[in-house]
């Protein structure tokens, strides 16, 4: 897990969610972190960007990369199948603020 996957994952634990597990792997791609939200199985992608002069963090996520990260979900689901009532696809963007970090979490950022 890097420094700004490490970052998100203490500020989602600070808001409740429970942790599953980190840097889920496929072939195809990777998830961050999965966390839990009540009953709801979460996905995050997680952006860390020392300056948003090129946009934000959470604007870096592409539409390829959306594709991406709903295939490996896909897989995590069917690796596991955990019996699972709702999903979620949430973003996360964390940046440098004074002596802190600025968290841009974005809830069902994309279905």
């Amino acid at each position: 897990m890097n420094f700004g996957e490490r970052l998100a994952k203490e500020y989602l634990l600070d808001q409740g969610l429970q942790f599953v597990a980190a840097n889920f792997r496929l072939r195809i791609g990777e998830i961050d972190l999965i966390m839990k939200d009540g009953k709801v199985l979460v996905f995050v992608e997680v952006k860390y960007r020392t300056s948003e002069r090129w946009g934000t963090s959470v604007e870096q996520v592409t539409a390829r990369k959306i594709q991406k990260i709903k295939r490996v979900a896909q897989g995590y689901l069917q690796r596991y199948s955990q019996d699972v009532p709702y999903v979620r696809f949430d973003v996360i963007g964390i940046s440098p603020c004074g002596a802190g970090y600025r968290f841009n979490w974005v809830k069902g950022a994309f279905e």
